[in-house]
């Protein structure tokens, strides 16, 4: 599954905001990867995430693959649209 999202973190996915981000990407047993333009990263990596530049505003495609796939995708787009959303 995948969807395009426009990043609505303020600052963008800078070190807490990713760490946050790559937490809750791992609570989830399915394969999810992220990309901006032409480079794609793992979003269980801050590291490789942090590395995408992602700033707000900017537009992603989120895609997610496995067995809890349609729930890690929603979750996660909620966190990319609202930071507090999702960290419940």
């Amino acid at each position: 599954m995948e969807r395009k999202i426009t990043i609505r973190v303020r600052d963008g996915l800078h070190a807490r905001p990713a760490t946050r981000f790559v937490k809750l990407a791992k609570s989830f047993a399915c394969d999810i990867e992220i990309t901006k333009g032409s480079r794609s990263a793992s979003a269980k990596s801050a590291v490789k995430l942090m590395l995408l530049s992602i700033s707000e505003n900017d537009d992603v495609v989120l895609k997610t693959s496995g067995v809890d796939e349609a729930t890690a995708l929603d979750h996660l787009a909620s966190y990319l649209q609202d930071p507090l959303a999702g960290l419940e």
